[in-house]
Protein backbone atom coordinates (compact mmCIF):
# COMPACT_ATOMS: atom_id res chain seq x y z
CA UNK A 1 0.00 0.00 0.00
CA UNK A 2 1.08 3.72 -0.97
CA UNK A 3 0.06 6.40 0.93
CA UNK A 4 -1.04 9.59 -0.87
CA UNK A 5 -4.08 10.97 1.22
CA UNK A 6 -3.96 12.01 5.09
CA UNK A 7 -6.86 12.89 7.05
CA UNK A 8 -6.81 14.86 10.27
CA UNK A 9 -9.09 16.05 13.07
CA UNK A 10 -8.66 18.23 15.64
CA UNK A 11 -6.77 21.74 15.09
CA UNK A 12 -5.11 21.71 18.58
CA UNK A 13 -1.08 22.02 18.72
CA UNK A 14 -0.49 18.97 17.44
CA UNK A 15 -3.04 19.17 14.73
CA UNK A 16 -2.09 22.39 13.74
CA UNK A 17 1.90 21.08 13.89
CA UNK A 18 1.03 17.83 11.71
CA UNK A 19 -1.38 19.87 9.24
CA UNK A 20 0.63 21.86 8.42
CA UNK A 21 3.91 19.94 7.76
CA UNK A 22 2.21 17.62 5.75
CA UNK A 23 0.40 20.78 3.67
CA UNK A 24 3.74 22.34 2.75
CA UNK A 25 5.23 18.74 1.43
CA UNK A 26 2.39 17.54 -0.37
CA UNK A 27 -0.75 18.50 -2.68
CA UNK A 28 -3.45 20.91 -0.82
CA UNK A 29 -6.15 18.00 -1.55
CA UNK A 30 -4.43 15.08 -0.26
CA UNK A 31 -4.46 16.48 3.26
CA UNK A 32 -7.52 17.12 4.78
CA UNK A 33 -9.04 18.90 7.79
CA UNK A 34 -12.13 17.46 8.89
CA UNK A 35 -14.20 20.01 11.07
CA UNK A 36 -17.38 21.14 11.01
CA UNK A 37 -19.31 24.06 9.05
CA UNK A 38 -18.82 26.49 12.56
CA UNK A 39 -15.19 25.64 13.20
CA UNK A 40 -14.07 26.22 9.53
CA UNK A 41 -15.53 29.47 9.35
CA UNK A 42 -14.05 31.22 12.69
CA UNK A 43 -10.72 29.63 11.54
CA UNK A 44 -11.32 31.37 7.90
CA UNK A 45 -12.36 34.51 9.95
CA UNK A 46 -9.69 34.30 12.60
CA UNK A 47 -6.83 32.40 10.35
CA UNK A 48 -4.53 29.65 12.34
CA UNK A 49 -1.16 30.55 12.54
CA UNK A 50 2.02 28.19 12.86
CA UNK A 51 5.17 29.50 13.98
CA UNK A 52 4.07 32.83 12.71
CA UNK A 53 2.87 31.41 8.98
CA UNK A 54 -0.65 31.87 7.80
CA UNK A 55 -1.93 28.26 7.03
CA UNK A 56 -3.93 27.86 4.14
CA UNK A 57 -5.36 24.28 5.09
CA UNK A 58 -8.02 22.06 2.74
CA UNK A 59 -10.90 21.95 5.20
CA UNK A 60 -13.65 19.15 5.06
CA UNK A 61 -16.86 18.72 6.95
CA UNK A 62 -17.97 15.13 8.28
CA UNK A 63 -20.66 15.34 5.85
CA UNK A 64 -18.42 15.94 3.19
CA UNK A 65 -18.54 13.12 0.38
CA UNK A 66 -14.82 11.87 -0.46
CA UNK A 67 -12.66 9.45 -1.14
CA UNK A 68 -11.27 7.26 1.57
CA UNK A 69 -7.73 8.49 2.95
CA UNK A 70 -5.07 6.39 3.27
CA UNK A 71 -4.10 7.54 6.65
CA UNK A 72 -6.40 9.53 9.17
CA UNK A 73 -4.63 10.75 12.11
CA UNK A 74 -6.66 11.56 15.25
CA UNK A 75 -5.29 14.41 17.09
CA UNK A 76 -8.31 15.76 19.16
CA UNK A 77 -8.73 16.05 23.16
CA UNK A 78 -9.84 12.73 24.61
CA UNK A 79 -13.18 13.83 25.52
CA UNK A 80 -13.23 14.81 21.67
CA UNK A 81 -12.21 11.54 20.65
CA UNK A 82 -16.04 9.87 20.50
CA UNK A 83 -17.33 12.73 18.21
CA UNK A 84 -14.07 12.62 15.88
CA UNK A 85 -14.29 8.68 15.35
CA UNK A 86 -18.00 9.48 14.23
CA UNK A 87 -16.82 12.68 12.19
CA UNK A 88 -14.16 10.80 10.10
CA UNK A 89 -16.72 7.91 8.88
CA UNK A 90 -16.87 9.05 5.40
CA UNK A 91 -13.05 8.75 5.25
CA UNK A 92 -13.04 5.41 6.02
CA UNK A 93 -12.40 2.81 3.32
CA UNK A 94 -11.32 -1.09 3.79
CA UNK A 95 -7.09 0.20 3.50
CA UNK A 96 -7.50 3.69 5.84
CA UNK A 97 -4.52 2.90 8.49
CA UNK A 98 -5.77 4.62 11.58
CA UNK A 99 -3.15 6.15 14.12
CA UNK A 100 -3.80 8.39 17.37
CA UNK A 101 -1.56 10.97 19.03
CA UNK A 102 -3.79 11.05 21.64
CA UNK A 103 -2.65 11.33 25.70
CA UNK A 104 -3.36 8.18 27.76
CA UNK A 105 -3.30 4.71 26.80
CA UNK A 106 -6.96 3.53 25.44
CA UNK A 107 -7.77 6.08 22.82
CA UNK A 108 -6.35 3.25 19.79
CA UNK A 109 -9.15 0.78 21.79
CA UNK A 110 -11.97 2.81 21.08
CA UNK A 111 -10.75 3.71 17.43
CA UNK A 112 -10.35 -0.41 16.30
CA UNK A 113 -13.99 -1.30 18.56
CA UNK A 114 -15.54 1.31 16.02
CA UNK A 115 -13.40 0.46 12.63
CA UNK A 116 -12.03 -2.95 13.77
CA UNK A 117 -8.35 -3.50 15.41
CA UNK A 118 -6.60 -4.71 11.85
CA UNK A 119 -5.51 -1.32 10.45
CA UNK A 120 -4.77 0.66 13.74
CA UNK A 121 -1.58 1.14 14.50
CA UNK A 122 -0.81 2.23 18.30
CA UNK A 123 1.48 6.13 18.08
CA UNK A 124 2.84 8.01 20.69
CA UNK A 125 3.62 12.04 20.04
CA UNK A 126 6.95 13.28 21.98
CA UNK A 127 9.77 15.52 22.25
CA UNK A 128 7.87 18.14 21.07
CA UNK A 129 6.70 21.51 22.57
CA UNK A 130 4.10 23.01 20.71
CA UNK A 131 2.23 26.03 22.61
CA UNK A 132 -1.37 27.14 21.18
CA UNK A 133 -2.64 30.47 22.69
CA UNK A 134 -5.89 31.37 20.62
CA UNK A 135 -5.28 30.69 16.98
CA UNK A 136 -1.07 30.92 16.93
CA UNK A 137 0.73 28.32 17.56
CA UNK A 138 4.77 28.41 18.35
CA UNK A 139 7.00 25.42 19.09
CA UNK A 140 11.04 25.14 18.69
CA UNK A 141 10.79 21.32 18.61
CA UNK A 142 8.74 19.16 16.33
CA UNK A 143 9.39 16.00 18.24
CA UNK A 144 8.73 12.78 16.45
CA UNK A 145 5.67 10.18 16.10
CA UNK A 146 6.61 6.75 17.60
CA UNK A 147 4.33 4.32 16.08
CA UNK A 148 3.89 0.41 15.75
CA UNK A 149 2.17 -2.70 15.74
CA UNK A 150 0.01 -3.75 18.81
CA UNK A 151 1.54 -7.15 18.91
CA UNK A 152 5.23 -6.64 20.27
CA UNK A 153 8.01 -7.93 18.08
CA UNK A 154 5.98 -7.43 14.56
CA UNK A 155 6.50 -5.06 11.84
CA UNK A 156 3.11 -5.37 9.44
CA UNK A 157 3.03 -3.80 6.24
CA UNK A 158 1.36 -0.92 7.66
CA UNK A 159 4.04 0.03 9.64
CA UNK A 160 6.29 -0.26 6.51
CA UNK A 161 3.51 1.88 4.49
CA UNK A 162 3.58 4.79 7.41
CA UNK A 163 7.53 5.01 7.55
CA UNK A 164 7.69 4.97 3.43
CA UNK A 165 5.34 7.96 4.03
CA UNK A 166 6.73 9.52 6.64
CA UNK A 167 10.30 10.02 5.17
CA UNK A 168 8.94 10.56 2.03
CA UNK A 169 7.21 13.66 3.97
CA UNK A 170 10.23 14.34 6.30
CA UNK A 171 8.09 13.70 9.49
CA UNK A 172 10.74 13.12 12.39
CA UNK A 173 9.20 9.35 13.25
CA UNK A 174 10.75 5.92 14.51
CA UNK A 175 9.58 2.53 14.71
CA UNK A 176 8.96 0.78 18.24
CA UNK A 177 8.09 -3.10 18.24
CA UNK A 178 7.08 -2.55 22.14
CA UNK A 179 4.42 0.03 21.81
CA UNK A 180 2.60 -0.95 24.80
CA UNK A 181 5.69 -0.58 26.86
CA UNK A 182 5.96 3.35 24.94
CA UNK A 183 2.35 4.02 25.52
CA UNK A 184 2.30 3.12 29.43
CA UNK A 185 5.90 5.08 29.52
CA UNK A 186 4.41 8.24 28.00
CA UNK A 187 1.65 7.71 30.40
CA UNK A 188 3.88 7.73 32.85
CA UNK A 189 5.22 11.12 31.83
CA UNK A 190 2.58 13.21 31.06
CA UNK A 191 0.90 11.75 34.51
CA UNK A 192 4.14 13.90 36.33
CA UNK A 193 4.29 16.66 33.63
CA UNK A 194 1.32 17.91 32.76
CA UNK A 195 -0.24 17.52 36.19
CA UNK A 196 2.41 18.92 37.75
CA UNK A 197 3.18 21.88 35.47
CA UNK A 198 -0.05 22.61 35.76
CA UNK A 199 -0.88 22.93 39.85
CA UNK A 200 2.66 24.94 39.75
CA UNK A 201 1.23 27.26 36.63
CA UNK A 202 4.75 27.11 35.73
CA UNK A 203 6.51 25.83 32.29
CA UNK A 204 8.83 23.02 31.46
CA UNK A 205 11.61 25.14 32.93
CA UNK A 206 10.80 24.31 36.37
CA UNK A 207 10.12 20.76 36.23
CA UNK A 208 13.58 20.59 34.55
CA UNK A 209 15.32 22.23 37.21
CA UNK A 210 15.75 20.77 40.88
CA UNK A 211 13.13 21.79 42.97
CA UNK A 212 9.57 21.24 44.75
CA UNK A 213 8.39 20.70 41.13
CA UNK A 214 10.54 18.42 39.63
CA UNK A 215 10.29 16.26 42.93
CA UNK A 216 6.40 15.96 42.66
CA UNK A 217 6.61 15.76 39.01
CA UNK A 218 8.86 12.65 39.91
CA UNK A 219 6.80 11.09 42.50
CA UNK A 220 3.65 11.11 40.52
CA UNK A 221 5.42 9.23 37.35
CA UNK A 222 6.66 6.42 40.21
CA UNK A 223 3.47 5.76 41.25
CA UNK A 224 2.70 5.06 37.79
CA UNK A 225 5.42 2.56 37.84
CA UNK A 226 3.36 0.55 40.58
CA UNK A 227 0.23 0.37 38.75
CA UNK A 228 1.66 -0.81 35.82
CA UNK A 229 3.54 -3.28 37.46
CA UNK A 230 0.48 -4.91 38.06
CA UNK A 231 -1.23 -4.32 35.37
CA UNK A 232 1.65 -6.62 33.77
CA UNK A 233 4.08 -3.90 32.23
CA UNK A 234 7.45 -3.90 32.64
CA UNK A 235 8.16 -0.10 33.31
CA UNK A 236 11.19 0.32 35.59
CA UNK A 237 13.61 3.25 36.58
CA UNK A 238 15.59 3.34 33.84
CA UNK A 239 12.23 4.47 32.09
CA UNK A 240 11.64 7.14 34.67
CA UNK A 241 15.36 8.40 33.24
CA UNK A 242 14.40 7.95 29.81
CA UNK A 243 11.51 10.00 29.74
CA UNK A 244 13.39 12.63 32.27
CA UNK A 245 16.05 12.63 29.77
CA UNK A 246 12.97 13.67 26.52
CA UNK A 247 11.73 16.26 29.22
CA UNK A 248 14.90 18.13 28.96
CA UNK A 249 14.99 18.43 25.41
CA UNK A 250 12.30 20.66 25.32
CA UNK A 251 12.16 24.42 26.15
CA UNK A 252 12.11 25.53 29.10
CA UNK A 253 9.33 27.98 27.85
CA UNK A 254 7.15 25.47 26.54
CA UNK A 255 4.26 24.49 28.44
CA UNK A 256 2.49 20.96 28.44
CA UNK A 257 -1.29 20.43 27.28
CA UNK A 258 -2.96 20.87 30.75
CA UNK A 259 -1.22 23.79 32.12
CA UNK A 260 -2.31 25.64 28.64
CA UNK A 261 -5.85 24.69 29.15
CA UNK A 262 -5.40 25.93 32.99
CA UNK A 263 -4.33 29.42 31.46
CA UNK A 264 -7.24 29.64 29.30
CA UNK A 265 -9.69 28.07 31.91
CA UNK A 266 -10.57 25.19 29.84
CA UNK A 267 -11.11 21.64 31.43
CA UNK A 268 -8.34 19.55 31.25
CA UNK A 269 -7.87 15.92 31.04
CA UNK A 270 -7.27 15.03 34.49
CA UNK A 271 -9.19 12.17 34.36
CA UNK A 272 -7.30 11.01 32.05
CA UNK A 273 -3.74 11.34 34.10
CA UNK A 274 -3.93 11.37 37.86
CA UNK A 275 -7.93 10.06 37.42
CA UNK A 276 -6.43 6.62 35.24
CA UNK A 277 -4.01 6.37 38.07
CA UNK A 278 -6.48 6.64 41.00
CA UNK A 279 -8.84 3.74 39.62
CA UNK A 280 -6.19 1.53 38.88
CA UNK A 281 -4.69 2.18 42.28
CA UNK A 282 -8.41 1.16 43.72
CA UNK A 283 -8.24 -1.68 41.45
CA UNK A 284 -5.13 -2.64 42.77
CA UNK A 285 -5.32 -1.49 46.49
CA UNK A 286 -2.34 0.66 46.16
CA UNK A 287 -1.50 4.04 47.51
CA UNK A 288 -1.48 6.54 45.18
CA UNK A 289 -1.31 9.87 47.30
CA UNK A 290 0.64 12.09 45.08
CA UNK A 291 -1.34 12.11 42.27
CA UNK A 292 -4.41 11.99 44.92
CA UNK A 293 -3.46 15.36 45.58
CA UNK A 294 -2.71 16.41 42.14
CA UNK A 295 -6.20 15.46 41.10
CA UNK A 296 -7.68 16.96 43.92
CA UNK A 297 -5.67 20.65 43.14
CA UNK A 298 -6.27 20.55 39.67
CA UNK A 299 -10.11 19.76 40.12
CA UNK A 300 -10.79 22.81 42.68
CA UNK A 301 -9.09 24.83 40.12
CA UNK A 302 -11.26 24.02 37.81
CA UNK A 303 -14.42 24.24 40.31
CA UNK A 304 -13.70 27.72 39.77
CA UNK A 305 -14.54 27.91 36.00
CA UNK A 306 -17.85 29.89 35.33
CA UNK A 307 -19.53 27.22 33.87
Amino acid sequence: MEIKTVSIIGLGALGIMYAHHFSNVLPKDNVRIIADQDRINRYKKTGIYCNGELCNFNFVTPESAVSPSDLILFTVKFDGLQDAIHSVKNHVGPNTIFMSALNGIISEEMIGQAFGFDNVLYCVAQGMDAVKVNNELTYAHKGILVFGDKEPGTISENVKAVEKFFKQTELPHEIDTNMNHRLWGKFMLNVGVNQTVAVYKSNYGEVQNEGEARQTMIAAMREVLKIADKEGISLTENDVDYWLKVLGTLSPDGKPSMAQDVDAKRFSEVELFSGTVLKYAKKHGIEVPVNKMLYEKISSIESEYVR
